[in-house]
Order: C-alpha cells, then structure tokens, then sequence
C-alpha cells in the first residue's frame, strides 16, 4: 500500500492513499490541536468546536441541510477529537468524492457558529460529560491520564468541565478558529478508489483560501516528575470497579516503540495473551482484560483494563501486578513463542484494520502529523519483525519499576490505602 504527499500553496498537506480495487472513499481533515492547547478557562473548545461544524455552514446554514446531502449519498459523516489533533470525515462512493470536499470544506471554513445553537449545544455537550461519567469503563482511561500527566493539559478532560462549557461564547470559538485552524496546521487525506490527481484537483478547488499563519503552534513538551508509585481513587457506588494499572512510557517517536508494543501484546493482546490466561480463565476475576501502548507525541504508558468484582479487586491487581514482573524473569524457550505469536497478533490485527478506508486515513494521517515518518504497512511489518527477544526484555526491565507504576481505580471503596499496599 503506498501513499502520495504533496503541499499546496498555501501550505496544506494533502496525503492520497490509492486503493484501486475499493469502490469507496473516505475524506479526512485533519487539524493538529486538541485538548492539549487548551487553556483553563477554555477547556473543551477543540471537542465543542467540532460539534459547531456540524450545526450550519454558510452554503448550507443548517444541521439538517448538512446531514441531507450526506444521506442523499448514502455517505457516512462524523468526527472525532483527541487530545493532540481533531478530524472530520466523509467516507461515500468514490464517484461522490467531490460531494465530500465540498462539505467538509465549507464547514471548517465557513461555519456559522450561531449564538443559538451555541448555546443549545452547551445542553449537548453537558450530558455527554454525564453519560462518560456514569459510564466506568469509558471513564477510567480519563481517570488514569488525570493521573499520570498531572500538571499538564495532557491529565484534561477533552470534553471540558461543565463550567467551562457553559462560560464559552462565539468569540471564544472565532479566537480559537483563527490559532488553529489554518493551513499549514491542517492536512486533507483521502483514501480509497481514487488517484492522486483526483484528490489534489479537489483539494486545490475547495481548500484555496484557507488562511496560512506560519505561526508556531507547537504544545509544551511533557516533563515526567514521578519518582514513586501513584495511586487515584474515584469513589463511585457500582457493581463493578474498574482498572488501569500502568507503567509511564514514551512518544511516538520512540526507537524502541515497536519491542513496547509487542511487550504490550504478550501480556494483554489477546485471548491467549497472559494477562486473559491468568486473570481471566484461571482465576476468574474478570471478564475484560487488555493491555495496550498509548501514545502522545512526546509521552505514553502501557496499561492494562480489567473490569472487576469489587470483592476481589485487590487480588487482581495484585495478580496484574505480578504479571507485570513476572516478565523480568522469564524462560527463553517459552517467551519466544510467545514474540513470534505477538508479532504475528499485531500485524494480523492491522491488516485487518486496513480494509477500512477510514482506518487507512488514520493510519498515515497519525504518522505525517506526529511522526518522523511515514511507513508503509508493510515497512511497518518489517519493523515489527526485526524486534528481537534483547528488546523486548530491555523494555520490561527497564519500564516496569515501581517509580513509573501508575493505579487508577472507578469503584465503592472509601479510601485508597488497600489497594496502595500492593504497589
């Protein structure tokens, strides 16, 4: 699978990912802010602004309007908001590729930003931050990162506080709008039954007056202060509690990210994977358990999920924990079965997610937004396969001391200590 990449004019990157035999394609636009460069008072702008895109442009003033023409494509439209970028997307027939330009296009550049609707969505936004909250086992990867990157915009909510979406006005986003959202901040990719002339005639027709700043818009670098365990206990009467436990780790550039991630797989990737193995069908203490590498640009961790029984919550973290160190002496024959099985487990799955266009888009728009470079799925196979055992146990021994153990805990417990013994 290749890619083409060229700049226009204005400094918008264009990356063409041509997939010939797929009768679709997906339109992602993609703007580097997020969370991250959010300030207090405006906490939540980047995830609120997204939700504007969608409420009126000035071709077509209303969400009705809007959503009319994607469905009269048979089209898909949504976006999403991170904490280091924000995209939206139009995935539809290759052959309404124009359509998709034309939307997006005239909703990043021309919202309307109605004072109403502003205010009507508040209401919106406001419930959302609810439901997360009354939902554990979506809500503890928030309260793990408060954890771990507190002090830095990257321990916020994307979604704000309550407070901070009802202060926010039009100038806030106008404001917000004029930082971020210009052209050499932003970057069109397009993935699927189209070619590379198609997707820049289209790009050059619909994204011509994008604005270009040449400002620096680059986030502070985070700086890793923890010299001993921590512990977060969220208070919350449930059947269930709900945990991270993790290790800090690093950005998206890091060298050795490939021996973490296949680390990450052998504890926690799958149904044979030592963490479901032991904690799962052994001892039964919980029916979804996962590890997975969680990347920003400059910091990461590795965790693992568990949902569990409240009554042996204790005991599994201590057995997590074990796991965990377990790695740290291991017996050779056995773990290079189980490399060879985590390398063959991570390129499976990103095959997979390669079918879609969609997946596609994110898979190299991530890579030209925050990486060094770009890599092939298949270059990227090929980097996976060069990690040798060396590495992998590098990596645990050299991760997986108490002074970057992080716990977060969602659950009916009055205090922290039981669970702070263990760490």
């Amino acid at each position: 699978m290749n890619f083409n990449k060229q700049i226009l004019s204005n400094g918008l990157r264009v990356l063409t990912i041509p997939m010939p035999s797929v009768p679709s394609a997906t339109v992602t636009v993609w703007v580097k802010t997020g969370s991250r460069n959010e300030e207090k008072k405006n906490s939540g702008i980047s995830h609120f602004l997204e939700h504007m895109g969608f409420k009126g442009s000035k071709k077509r003033p209303t969400a009705k309007e809007i959503s009319e023409v994607i469905d009269g494509i048979g089209g898909e439209f949504n976006a999403g908001t991170g904490k280091e970028y924000t995209n939206y997307y139009v995935k539809c027939r290759k052959d309404d590729i124009e359509t998709a330009f034309d939307i997006l296009s005239d909703m990043l550049i021309n919202p309307i930003l109605d004072k109403k609707e502003i205010e009507r969505e508040k209401g919106t936004i406001i419930e959302e931050i609810r439901m997360y909250e009354d939902t554990p086992m979506m809500k503890i990867g928030d309260t793990f990162e408060e954890l771990i990157y507190s002090g830095s915009t990257l321990g916020w909510d994307i979604s704000g506080t309550e407070k901070s979406v009802q202060g926010m006005v039009k100038r806030d986003f106008e404001e917000y709008r004029k930082k971020f959202y210009t052209a050499e901040n932003m970057m069109v990719t397009v993935a699927g039954g189209v070619t590379e002339k198609q997707t820049l005639d289209l790009a050059n027709k619909y994204f011509p007056k994008l604005v270009t700043r040449n400002s620096s818009l680059v986030a502070k670098q985070f700086e890793n202060k923890q010299n001993k365990p921590q512990i977060k206990l969220h208070n919350k009467k449930k059947e269930q509690a709900h945990v991270i436990l993790g290790f800090m780790a690093d950005g998206k550039n890091y060298k050795g990210k490939y021996a973490q991630t296949i680390l990450s797989a052998i504890l926690g990737g799958g149904m044979s994977s030592r963490m479901f193995i032991e904690v799962r069908e052994r001892r039964g203490l919980a029916y979804a358990i996962r590890t997975s590498m969680d990347r920003y640009s400059d910091i990461g961790y590795i965790g693992t999920y568990a949902g569990l029984d409240v009554k042996k919550a204790e005991e599994a973290v201590k057995v997590m924990l074990d796991i965990h160190y377990q790695m740290l002496n291991v017996k050779t024959q056995m773990l290079n079965k189980e490399l060879t099985k985590a390398k063959e487990f991570l390129k499976g799955h990103l095959a997979l997610a390669l079918e879609d266009t969609s997946d596609v888009n994110s898979f190299f728009g991530d890579q030209e937004l925050f990486g060094s470079e770009i890599l092939t799925p298949e270059e990227v196979f090929k980097k996976i396969d060069k990690v040798n055992l060396e590495e992998v146990l590098f990596e645990a021994k050299r991760l997986f001391v108490p002074e970057r153990l992080n716990l977060a805990i969602i659950g009916p417990y009055e205090d922290a200590s039981r669970f702070k013994k263990l760490l």
